[in-house]
């Protein structure tokens, strides 16, 4: 979970969740103070953190000057969904890299390690368009199984 966070808002990000008490409620001037955390950094985490709801805000406006102040809340219980949601979209992606990895052939040139799939090895003649120097076939069934291997593993931590 922490490296989660970790990924999701960065060594600052942490530091200012762990300033941030439980059940109360602070302006983003207020947590940079209290953190001595660069405002602009502080509003960016809240951002995050309200974009995986895993923070709230509320908007209250004063009379006199017209100025809004936003004051932010966390919300702890939102973070198993969160996450969930993140290794969702991850084994997508997983998936989709791996049907691309199954379904095409490969060449890769030697010299500068560029690598094209069969139809376009053969809209090149089979030369690099980049070293104009012959590719060679490329054998991706050690990357292929790696991706299956991780798609049956995070398919199994969701279910």
């Amino acid at each position: 979970m922490s490296t989660y966070l970790c990924r999701l808002i960065g060594d600052e990000g942490i530091a200012l969740l762990a300033a941030f008490p439980e059940g109360k409620e602070y302006s983003d001037e207020e947590l940079a103070d209290m953190t001595q955390i660069n405002l602009n950094t502080v509003r960016h985490t809240l951002y995050t953190l309200y974009e995986r709801r895993l923070a709230e805000y509320r908007r209250i406006k004063n009379n006199e000057t017209g100025w809004l102040t936003y004051l932010w809340h966390l919300l702890p219980h939102n973070i198993n969904t969160a996450i969930e949601n993140e290794l969702e979209v991850v084994l997508e992606k997983l998936k989709k890299r791996e049907q691309y990895e199954a379904t095409n052939d490969f060449y890769i040139c030697k010299v500068c390690g560029a690598t094209l799939t069969f139809n376009q090895a053969l809209d090149y003649e089979f030369k690099c368009q980049h070293c104009d120097i012959q590719v060679a076939h490329y054998d991706n069934a050690l990357l292929l199984s790696a991706l299956s291997k991780r798609v049956e593993e995070m398919s199994e931590v969701l279910g």
